[in-house]
């Protein structure tokens, strides 16, 4: 396993998935609906990261990568929603949400290995 969560490549890519949510609705005028998303999204990393610096290998850090997982899910809701509101375009919403998917299947894998 990882020395440090900035190794795990499920924090990169929930990384990624932060950046781009805040790139994508940095000018939404629904901003309970852009605090929201955006949220969602940097809990998934900041919880793998909190996790893993308590106890990696540990069921306290499952505990945190289940809630990252649920918020991967609040993410996708939010998505789903986002497109049908027109705040972002079909493609946008497919790559966002693939993204999404990988994160929550990375981070099944970590649970699984704990």
């Amino acid at each position: 396993m990882a020395r440090y969560f900035e190794e795990l490549e499920t924090w990169q890519l929930a990384k990624d998935l932060s950046l781009l949510v805040y790139r994508q609705f940095k000018d939404c005028r629904d901003f309970r609906f852009r605090d929201q998303i955006q949220a969602a999204a940097v809990s998934i990393m900041n919880n793998i990261a909190e996790g893993f610096e308590r106890k990696k290998g540990s069921k306290e850090f499952a505990q945190f990568l289940f809630i990252a997982k649920g918020s991967a899910g609040e993410v996708r809701s939010m998505l789903s929603l986002a497109v049908e509101l027109k705040y972002i375009s079909d493609e946008e919403y497919k790559k966002t949400r693939e993204i999404c998917m990988r994160i929550s299947a990375m981070i099944f894998g970590l649970i699984k290995n704990i």
